[in-house]
């Protein structure tokens, strides 16, 4: 595995960035294309992930062949084409449809810190994932995740809540996440050692 650093995210091969920001100890898994998205400290995505229109908070946990804010399709309209907003592409006379990139970019999911969102799992945009939640793989996402909670399935659906909720509320309060690289270096025997209770008895 490479050596991380704060000063510049580890890019595998053949990724597309565009319109992004990743923070420190990022890492974009060979073949993954990151659009219009913010990757927050210690996150990370493994090979061939598909990320627009995300918000992604620290030390993010993000599988293989994930897709977040998989983008719509005009139902509503008499075609469901590329050639209704991408018209640029099929005539010399015609312009992209900017209002509907404009309003698809602006359909933001939310990722919260320290989550693990399973192998080929699909959440959809607008949907907000909790911090401390686990996508089951392939889940589909179409609704929130509250924070410690696990789901999985097609629609997903609550396979059961990660931690109490009394211990999910410490932990939220705690906010680990926050703490420097130097606290989270002196810290590391405890994260793994330690229960969540445990961990939380010595540094709530």
């Amino acid at each position: 595995m490479a050596r991380l650093t704060a000063e510049a995210p580890f890019i595998h091969p053949d990724c597309q960035i565009t319109g992004s920001t990743l923070g420190a100890y990022v890492e974009i898994g060979a073949g993954s294309r990151v659009a219009n998205s913010v990757l927050g400290d210690y996150s990370y995505c493994d090979r061939s992930c598909d990320i627009a229109n995300a918000q992604i908070g620290k030390f993010a946990n993000i599988a293989s062949f994930v897709r977040i804010g998989a983008s719509d399709h005009p139902m509503e309209k008499a075609s469901l084409h590329h050639f209704l907003y991408r018209s640029a592409s099929y005539w010399e006379d015609a312009q992209d449809d900017a209002d509907w990139f404009a309003r698809r970019a602006g359909r933001t999911a939310r990722i919260g810190h320290d989550t693990w969102v399973g192998h080929g799992a699909v959440i959809k945009p607008e949907v907000t994932i909790g911090h401390g939640a686990v996508v089951a793989s392939c889940a589909v996402v179409t609704k929130d995740v509250a924070p410690y909670t696990i789901v999985g399935g097609n629609t997903a659906q609550v396979i059961r809540r990660r931690y109490p909720k009394a211990v999910a509320e410490q932990m939220m309060a705690l906010a680990w996440w926050d703490w420097d690289h130097e606290a989270l270096r002196a810290a590391l025997p405890d994260f793994r050692q330690l229960r969540a209770e445990e961990f939380l008895e010595k540094y709530a």
